[in-house]
């Protein structure tokens, strides 16, 4: 026959601990609620983006600019020609793990008075960075889709680049406050706010796959289960390290016996 011994619960806090579990538990809880809001805002984005491209396009001479919410991936078509050699390189755009740039080309639009920067999409570069592609020209007045990007913020760089001398430019970063004087006065022409990202079935198109999230809700998800995951391994070592409930656990199982 067992015998009934019970432990009394004790709690003896090591400071240690007790810090290492104050900084790190809020941490980990924080950044797994984070994951699920980005996960919420990129389903919200890919939805938009499904949405979006169901719609005939809109002229974009006929574009309001002011509600610049209103135009995230809106479709759109434009008229007008390529100033010939004439066009932005963004740089460090890799794709299927190769090195290369997007080709953002000058458009003056017909009829309108005004121009827009229209990215043809991917082209190889030099890894070594010692030479600059040569980018295929489209000569002539041509019908263009595709469809209005607007930024989700400003982007990340870590220093202030000023513009390379001569033709074509390499920029890090599509920075309208910069780029627009000097389009406008190489153009004479007012630049439209944002770039339009071509279709890929279009004439001046290049290699063109846009992603419009570069991580999907499914994998934010999985890593707010690992930060939770991880909360709770913590929650669990720094109870069982803080008290004796291990011990408790033990008696009262042998006292069941």
């Amino acid at each position: 026959m067992g015998s009934a011994s019970h432990k009394a619960l004790r709690v003896d806090l090591e400071w240690r601990t007790t810090v290492l579990t104050l900084v790190l538990l809020p941490a980990m809880l924080g950044l797994g609620l984070w994951q699920l809001q980005r996960a919420d805002e990129k389903a919200a984005i890919a939805t938009r983006w499904e949405q979006r491209k169901l719609q005939a396009p809109v002229a974009l001479k006929h574009v309001n600019v002011d509600a610049a919410a209103g135009l995230e991936y809106l479709p759109v078509t434009l008229r007008g020609s390529f100033l010939p050699d004439r066009y932005f390189l963004l740089d460090n755009r890799i794709y299927r793990g190769k090195f290369g740039y997007e080709v953002l080309g000058i458009v003056r639009l017909e009829g309108s008075g005004k121009s827009v920067l229209v990215n043809r999409g991917w082209i190889a570069g030099d890894s070594s960075r010692r030479s600059l592609p040569e980018v295929p020209p489209v000569d002539g007045l041509l019908t263009i889709k595709g469809h209005i990007y607007v930024a989700p913020g400003d982007p990340y760089l870590l220093a202030d680049v000023g513009l390379e001398p001569g033709w074509p430019k390499r920029i890090q970063a599509i920075e309208m406050d910069k780029l627009r004087p000097l389009v406008e006065t190489l153009t004479g022409q007012p630049l439209f706010s944002y770039p339009v990202r071509i279709n890929p079935d279009q004439l001046a198109a290049l290699t063109v796959d846009w992603k419009v999230i570069n991580i999907s809700p499914e994998k934010h998800t999985g890593y707010a289960v690992q930060w939770f995951t991880m909360a709770l391994a913590l929650l669990i070592f720094f109870i069982l390290r803080s008290s004796n409930l291990r011990q408790v656990l033990t008696s009262d199982t042998r006292g069941q016996q």
